[in-house]
């Protein structure tokens, strides 16, 4: 029997580890809810911001609204992608399988008929000539045995050649649901292609609207500084909400300056500090040309702050690196994280496009400390796969 005191010590240890378990559910539980105001911070933010966008310019709400759509669409093709992938694959694999069951169904089919063919040989009355033909007990014995056996066999033969049947109907049947399935994801991939085209179209004229609208306006230059002014607002307000939740990684952000990787591999079309219509607003990034649905990815550590639509950056993802550091990534088809999610060196964020507004395929990528864009070519020079 254990001691009083052993007792009290195991008691000790067992209500200790549950009070440890129940402190850490609760932290889990606490930085969760915190995770979540964060994000309705956040989402309240980029509805200010879209309210006083709307308030400029209604096209510009109407632009939002339209590639937001044709993003969804694109993602929803894309998923119907990924099962016709899969179906078909699986579509294949039991073809396979049927081809090997009916193959042994042959094997079996043939020995059982082989089996058969004897029996009708040796005449219909076999067991009674055996009974009637035999003089010698022990003889008799034997060759009941073996007719025993070979009974056993030639039923053990038809279950085998039976199961296999009904496994040929099962799988036949699985086939033909596989081959309904790609039916009817082809027929949705048509009608969300049809979709997208139309979304598309719409988008074509709204945007052909936008332009007349700014060069019948002169105000080209006006809206590319308030397109910047939101810009740094909102990097401006993500690090004062963000400012409780320090960023923690292996390395800080800024002891990779000169090592980072470009987030896309593309062709450069505009560089950090060239000017923009006529020189009175600059780049405080670096446009890539790639091909539309290329993976953008993540060029290190850190924390999504923003993933959604901006007026003159469309859907744009903002990733927190800490130390004040923050990785810009704009002009993107669709987004593939959500804010508050974490990212490693790498990792697939987004995908090109050409959403606000643009007239071609590709990345805008920006780095800032706090609201002052810094020039990445100081910062990325590894080729993607490089």
């Amino acid at each position: 029997m254990k001691s009083p005191l052993i007792l009290l010590t195991t008691l000790l240890a067992a209500t200790l580890a549950v009070q440890a378990q129940d402190s850490h559910g609760e932290l889990a539980k606490v930085k969760e809810r915190e995770l979540e105001q964060v994000r309705e911070r956040i989402s309240e933010l980029k509805e200010s911001m879209d309210r006083s966008a709307a308030e400029r310019d209604r096209l510009t709400g109407e632009l939002q609204s339209i590639e937001v759509q044709i993003s969804e669409q694109r993602m929803r093709i894309k998923e119907i992608e990924r099962e016709q992938r899969y179906t078909e694959t699986k579509r294949v694999a039991l073809s396979a399988d049927l081809e090997a069951h009916e193959a042994h169904l042959d094997e079996e089919s043939g020995e059982l008929a082989a089996q058969l063919r004897a029996a009708y040989m040796s005449g219909s009355q076999e067991k009674i000539r055996l009974l009637l033909n035999q003089k010698d007990p022990a003889m008799l014995g034997r060759l009941m045995a073996y007719y025993r056996y070979l009974n056993d066999y030639r039923a053990g033969n038809i279950e085998a050649v039976m199961v296999e049947i009904r496994r040929l109907e099962e799988l036949r049947s699985q086939i033909a649901a596989e081959e309904a399935r790609l039916t009817g994801l082809a027929q949705s991939r048509y009608a969300k292609l049809g979709e997208l085209n139309q979304s598309q179209e719409r988008r074509h004229d709204l945007l052909t609207s936008l332009r007349a609208k700014i060069a019948s306006e002169g105000r080209e230059v006006e809206g590319l500084a308030a397109q910047e002014e939101d810009l740094t607002r909102l990097i401006a307000e993500l690090t004062s909400i963000l400012s409780d939740y320090p960023i923690t990684s292996e390395e800080a952000f800024s002891k990779h300056k000169g090592r980072l990787t470009w987030p896309v591999a593309g062709t450069l079309i505009h560089d950090f500090g060239q000017p923009r219509v006529g020189g009175k607003i600059k780049w405080n990034g670096v446009v890539l040309a790639a091909p539309r649905g290329r993976e953008v990815r993540a060029v290190y550590h850190g924390r999504i702050a923003f993933a959604d639509w901006l007026a003159g950056m469309g859907l744009l993802v903002i990733v927190d690196h800490g130390e004040g550091y923050m990785s810009l990534y704009g002009y993107n088809e669709t987004i593939l994280k959500n804010a508050g999610d974490w990212v490693a060196p790498g990792d697939v964020i987004a995908t090109v496009g050409d959403s606000g507004g643009q007239q071609q395929a590709s990345v805008y990528f920006e780095l800032r400390r706090g609201t002052k864009p810094v020039n990445p070519q100081q910062w990325v020079t590894r080729r993607p796969g490089g």
